[in-house]
């Protein structure tokens, strides 16, 4: 499987205190999301310590067919998520493939959305040109209740209609799976971007999405938007965040090839 281009590495120490210099500098930079998140995460896993600790679990290879391959594994500041073409998930009578984390785990304690509360998430993901959009579903991020196995509420897709690949954030659940926000994917591979999320769970809920093409308060916006009466319930549970690479596999065989997501520098605040 090829290699991530590495930019240069930073610590999420690092990160956070160049963060708070922003705020205190320049505090209109900074988005609504990123205010909240710096000024009270609640779910700010450290890869180096935390480790797969920071999830409620991993999702892959859940037949057990290929025990010698390794997952989700952390690499240095960021947590990587492979997936091989020949992959089959235990759901679906074999036509999709899984590898994801679920759930935000912080010191032991698990974080639950609920119906009515608004949760601010926020990380940063690099898509390697190995990635690919595909005709059938691919969601690199989804949102369900767990008990109830309710979902995908709210995703975000990497779709592809003939040439053309998207990166789009859905309301999964609601009639048409229109988009939140989206965007060509082909500029935003091989790169780390930032992804930020606003959610208030309920049956008429609200999500909002923005992309930025680079990491910081100042990496340009290339998408955002918020939709009001999105379907995304916590159905008497919770509503859980699921990271990595779920896809269907009767897309083109060209768009189902090893490959894999990496992210790091997650963050969650509710309020």
């Amino acid at each position: 499987m090829p290699e991530p281009l590495h930019p240069r590495a930073f610590s999420r120490r690092t990160a956070l205190r160049s963060l708070a210099v922003t705020a205190i500098a320049a505090p209109a930079m900074l988005s609504p999301l990123h205010q909240a998140v710096a000024a009270a995460p609640l779910w700010h896993p450290d890869p180096a310590t935390d480790g797969l600790k920071a999830f409620e679990g991993i999702e892959a290879d859940r037949g057990n067919h290929h025990p010698d391959r390794k997952y989700v594994i952390v690499e240095g500041d960021h947590y990587r998520f492979n997936i091989w073409a020949d992959d089959r998930d235990t759901t679906g009578g074999g036509d999709r493939q899984r590898t994801e984390s679920k759930g935000m785990v912080q010191n032991g304690t698990t974080l639950k959305m609920h119906n009515g509360e608004t949760w601010k998430i926020a990380y940063e993901m690099f898509m390697p040109s190995t990635l690919h959009g595909t005709s059938r579903f691919t969601h690199i991020f989804q949102t369900k209740t767990p008990s109830t196995n309710g979902g995908p509420w709210v995703t975000l897709d990497l779709t592809r209609s003939g040439s053309k690949e998207m990166l789009r954030a859905r309301a999964y659940a609601n009639s048409g799976s229109p988009d939140i926000a989206a965007t060509d994917l082909a500029p935003l591979r091989d790169k780390w971007i930032t992804i930020e999320w606003t959610f208030t769970p309920g049956s008429k809920g609200t999500a909002a999405c923005v992309i930025r093409n680079g990491t910081g308060s100042s990496a340009p916006i290339v998408a955002q938007g918020k939709m009001s009466n999105v379907n995304i319930p916590d159905q008497g549970d919770y509503v859980r965040p699921k990271w990595g690479i779920y896809r269907s596999v009767e897309s083109a065989k060209s768009d189902i090839i090893n490959t894999y997501l990496l992210f790091r520098n997650y963050s969650a605040a509710r309020g």
